[in-house]
């Protein structure tokens, strides 16, 4: 017997483009939501327009819109409009990224929204939230990542700003909206009510700052970068050998005891800058130093397994090509293709999420045409058969 997937009979209605609210309306589709994109006609999501493309078809688009659906309305045309509404009648969720104010100027904010659809849920991502001094401002990621501190700790001591190299700032505002979709949904069921979800990049990027607030609340020094380490463990870092880089994080006193004699260094562990955490920390330039003098004897390779087999944390520095080639990666089917429209397929990353009673198939459904689902959608919504929308390309 199949058992359902665990969002499957949840009807999301998307509105949403370009990167943080379709990774987000992905989740949800890749834990069995049915996604509905409604999409402006004639040209559609703005990432359909952005490279690499397979003849007419974008593959940025298409990795983050695999098994969705597509209508094209127009939401000041009144019969697009009518259409619009019969589907949120049905709707369980409405996602969207346009800036604050947009859907109240077209008629759909958040009042008039759950006063004629009680049940709805509204998510809004945005870069700066629906309240606050700068809620109206555009954004994208990069702007996130610099005003929400991230690319001030990113990089190496004395180099130019650096932007983390995918887009954390969308990415991060997409699953923090997913995670809060699936708890209003969750508080729905006991209270018969919907309510906003509200989330932005700039909000979002200050919740992973992980311990950089804590520590200049402690310390009263602004966190600047420090390269591939840890601001708090040492060891734990790239370091050289003799042909490439490894990483290493010897998070405890026990796993560096493990890592010098690994080495043949046994002696650092009674070196009087080496003894804890703290005065690692402390002296982790001179450390490193000694770490990469005795790791430039032998390749990265045969470093791996001397430091796999003494069972120390560490790990290549893999590219991309390596990444998708990683027996790991692969055995967790965290590579997966969907058809591209061109008559052949598209390795896109794979759900994270393992469920125990769902299968995670290696193929994903496509992802939709602009206006690709209309006739059958219009069919569902019991409306009668408009001639399809002239399509741009």
């Amino acid at each position: 017997m199949t058992i359902p997937a665990p969002l499957s009979g949840v009807l999301v209605v998307d509105l949403t483009r370009v990167l943080a609210g379709p990774y987000c309306t992905m989740v949800l589709a890749d834990l069995g939501a049915r996604v509905i994109k409604v999409e402006a006609p004639g040209r559609g999501d703005d990432a359909r327009a952005i490279g690499p493309f397979i003849g007419d078809h974008s593959a940025y688009f298409m990795s983050l819109n695999r098994g969705k659906e597509s209508i094209a309305l127009d939401l000041k045309s009144a019969e697009d409009r009518g259409i619009f509404e019969r589907l949120l009648a049905r709707a369980d969720v409405l996602v969207e990224n346009f800036r604050p104010g947009a859907m109240e100027r077209l008629g759909y904010g958040w009042d008039e929204l759950h006063a004629r659809f009680p049940r709805l849920i509204a998510a809004s991502i945005s870069g700066f939230g629906q309240t606050g001094p700068y809620a109206e401002r555009p954004a994208y990621d990069v702007v996130a990542q610099a005003m929400g501190g991230i690319m001030s700790i990113t990089g190496h001591p004395g180099g130019k700003p650096t932007r983390v190299g995918t887009s954390i700032g969308d990415i991060t505002a997409g699953l923090f909206s997913a995670i809060g979709i699936q708890a209003a949904l969750v508080e729905r069921h006991r209270s018969g009510t919907g309510q906003r979800v509200d989330v932005s990049l700039l909000d979002s990027q200050v919740a992973i700052l992980e311990n950089a607030i804590a520590r200049y609340s402690v310390t009263g020094e602004v966190p600047e970068p420090i390269g591939s380490r840890h601001p708090s463990i040492a060891p734990f870092d790239a370091f050289a050998t003799r042909d490439g880089f490894v990483v290493i994080a010897a998070g405890n006193d026990e796993l560096f005891a493990k890592l010098c004699e690994a080495i043949g260094a046994p002696e650092w562990t009674q070196d009087e800058r080496f003894r804890t955490n703290e005065q690692r920390n402390q002296n982790a330039d001179a450390l490193k130093a000694l770490i990469e003098a005795a790791l430039a004897e032998r390749t990265a390779s045969e470093w791996l397994n001397v430091l796999q087999r003494a069972e120390l944390p560490c790990g290549p520095l893999n590219n991309i090509a390596q990444l998708i080639e990683d027996p790991q990666v692969i055995s967790r089917n965290m590579v997966v293709s969907a058809a591209d429209g061109a008559g052949g397929s598209l390795q896109m990353a794979g759900n994270p999420i393992k469920l125990s009673a769902h299968e995670d198939p290696k193929t994903r459904e496509a992802a939709p045409a602009l206006d690709g689902d209309r006739q059958r959608i219009l069919a569902e919504l019991d409306a009668p058969a408009i001639p399809e929308k002239r399509l741009e390309r």
